[in-house]
């Protein structure tokens, strides 16, 4: 029987400061190496930053930096980190 894993994505905290730079932690799964992973970005004028998703410096495959950044991304423009 074939098994089939997907990235997975879950944000544990996240803090505003009054000079609207937003921090976010999380952990996840990574599909492609088969490893669970956990990180923290800031997201500063919408756009994220941080090792985890920054292609010289983090440990994920290409496809779970590409997915854990979309999602941020849709979450930070949805408000939920406000």
């Amino acid at each position: 029987m074939y098994l089939e894993h997907h990235h997975a994505l879950r944000v544990i905290d996240f803090a505003t400061t009054e000079h609207h730079t937003s921090f976010v932690k999380f952990n996840g799964y990574d599909a492609v190496l088969g490893e669970k992973f956990e990180g923290e970005v800031k997201f500063v004028g919408g756009m994220p930053f941080g090792d985890v998703i920054n292609p010289e410096r983090s440990s994920l495959s290409f496809e779970c930096r590409e997915f854990v950044r979309e999602i941020l991304l849709n979450k930070y423009n949805a408000g939920e980190f406000s």
